[in-house]
């Protein structure tokens, strides 16, 4: 038996786990991934990137290969509508265009990619930055102690087993992933409400497309509730059966119990309203719809993640997303921990700020599912609906790590059409140039916090050198407007950021807003030094 040693296990190799392991080795965090499947995805799973995902793809510098990859599998920019059939009526549209009314909240895109066209992406880039993979291993069981995780992995092909011993693990092994059970983490939510099937299926929809650039298709029909998504050339794709009607006229939920090849080609020529299509049926795979998070994300060294730690229905388009963002918020802070730069205490933030995050993500799916799809689980109780937007851009973090600089309004989310800089939010998009180049000031975020200050703000940047100096941890200094490190053409910034010119505001390594001074202060080396302290859980 093989004895191994790395700071950072992480357990399951798909979405989430490449995207940890990618923002680890952004940050030159050694680790281990481990995936029970012998190589990335082979089923077009998570297709929809919302535009914070893609910004943080955009920051280890894979948006020009994110979106590449996304262009040879779909044509961008598609709608989300709901019919009744694909040639029947349409219903109700809900994007006419991914991207109407949202490209000026970031300098990156709404795009449609599978894990089939992603994941090997992040694979690349994460081992290029010295991540390592371990591919067709399977972690038998993993313990907690108070020095370290100790983790069992069997090599599915030779049942060869090693022990693995880290500092901290993530886990990022999905909805029927091993780990959360064995730590005892219970959940929370809605629980199971359908037993669906996805079918993968060949057949010529271009007819019935009529030239509609659709990205996503519910089909709300008298018989059958579900979705598709078709590729590029409108000859395949793929069908989401929810609930339908069976052969004695009830409607139920038990798709995936009994469905034979016969029933599947049923369903998608009932969906596409043809009865008469050749369809040919590739792979069926059977799925639980659900809605549920987990009670904690955190187990001593271990952290949840991704499906393990919420799991949503597909309406909306959340899911996949909201465990980058996990993997996003988690990776900096196992980075400043295990180098000495943050205090243990910062770890619990993660929990502090995702948990809240990952339920409210869950009730807005669950709302979509319940009333794009099926009504009769009950509307009563169901959140409100919030715009998409704020969902993926708004979100808002409260915790130890975060200093308010005012009244706790209580809000979970903020509109980043009309963005405040408070502490607790994404950093505010604004255009900006320097040395004749357009950038975003979320681009000058590369791996360490930001100190951006207003254009009469050049004092703050020795002193919060200084300060940060006396801490002993990296920090960037950005001074926006006239005669600063970036010019403000447009004249945003100090708005976006609820800044007088003389202001600043500190931005965590994860783009994160963590703490403001909306006009200069009298010792300015303090204040940032204090702040910066705060934000690492670290005394000043």
């Amino acid at each position: 038996m093989r004895h191994v040693e790395t700071p950072v296990l992480v357990v399951g190799g798909s979405l989430v786990g490449l995207s940890t392991s990618l923002f680890l080795a952004h940050h030159g965090v050694e680790h281990l991934v481990v995936e029970r499947h012998p190589g990335t995805a082979i089923h077009p799973r998570a297709a929809f990137l919302m535009q914070r995902t893609v910004e943080l793809y955009r920051g280890v510098g894979l948006q020009e290969e994110v979106v590449a990859a996304a262009e040879r599998e779909f044509a961008q920019n598609g709608a989300i509508v709901a019919v009744d059939s694909l040639g029947g009526r349409e219903l109700q549209w809900f994007f006419e265009n991914i991207n109407a009314g949202v490209e000026h909240l970031s300098p990156s895109p709404r795009i449609f990619v599978t894990q089939i066209g992603l994941e090997p992406v992040l694979r690349a880039r994460a081992a290029e930055l010295g991540g390592q993979l371990r591919y067709s291993c399977e972690v038998v069981s993993l313990r907690a102690e108070e020095a370290g995780v100790t983790a069992v992995v069997r090599d599915r092909g030779t049942g060869e087993e090693s022990t693995v011993h880290a500092a901290y693990a993530v886990a990022a092994d999905g909805v029927r992933g091993a780990v959360r059970g064995q730590l005892g983490i219970g959940t929370a939510g809605h629980g199971t409400f359908s037993d669906s099937i996805t079918i993968y299926f060949r057949g010529d929809v271009r007819p019935l497309l009529r030239g509609r650039n659709l990205s996503v298709v519910y089909v709300v029909g008298p018989r059958l509730q579900g979705f598709f998504r078709f590729s590029f050339d409108g000859r395949s794709g793929f069908l989401v059966v929810n609930t339908a009607v069976d052969g004695d006229g009830r409607r139920t939920t038990a798709i995936g119990q009994n469905a034979t090849e016969a029933d599947c080609v049923r369903y998608v020529r009932e969906a596409l309203g043809a009865p008469d299509l050749p369809v040919e049926i590739e792979d069926v795979q059977r799925w639980n719809a659900a809605a549920e998070w987990a009670e904690r994300l955190r187990a001593g060294r271990v952290f949840l993640a991704g499906d393990c730690a919420h799991v949503m229905p597909p309406t909306g388009g959340y899911g996949g997303n909201t465990g980058v963002h996990d993997a996003h918020n988690l990776a900096w802070k196992l980075a400043y921990v295990l180098d000495g730069r943050a205090g243990t205490e910062l770890l619990d933030t993660y929990e502090a700020e995702r948990l809240p995050v990952g339920r409210l993500t869950v009730e807005q799916a669950y709302t979509r599912y319940v009333t794009r799809l099926d009504p009769g689980l009950g509307t009563d109780g169901l959140d409100p609906v919030v715009d998409d937007a704020l969902i993926d851009l708004g979100y808002r973090y409260r915790s130890r790590s975060i200093l308010e600089d005012g009244p706790d309004d209580g809000a979970a989310w903020e509109d980043p059409r009309a963005p405040s800089g408070r502490p607790g939010v994404r950093c505010p998009h604004v255009s900006v140039r320097r040395a004749g180049t357009e950038l975003s000031t979320l681009d000058v975020i590369c791996r360490d916090a930001v100190l951006f200050t207003g254009p009469d703000g050049a004092a703050w940047a020795p002193a919060a050198v200084a300060a940060a100096e006396r801490l002993g941890v990296p920090l960037d200094v950005c001074r926006v407007g006239d005669g600063g490190d970036v010019a403000d053409p447009g004249g945003g910034f100090t708005t976006a950021f609820g800044l007088g010119p003389g202001g600043a505001a500190l931005v965590r390594p994860d783009g994160v807003v963590a703490w403001r001074a909306h006009d200069p202060v009298a010792d300015p080396g303090a204040a940032v030094g204090a702040a910066l302290a705060r934000t690492l859980c670290r005394p000043w």
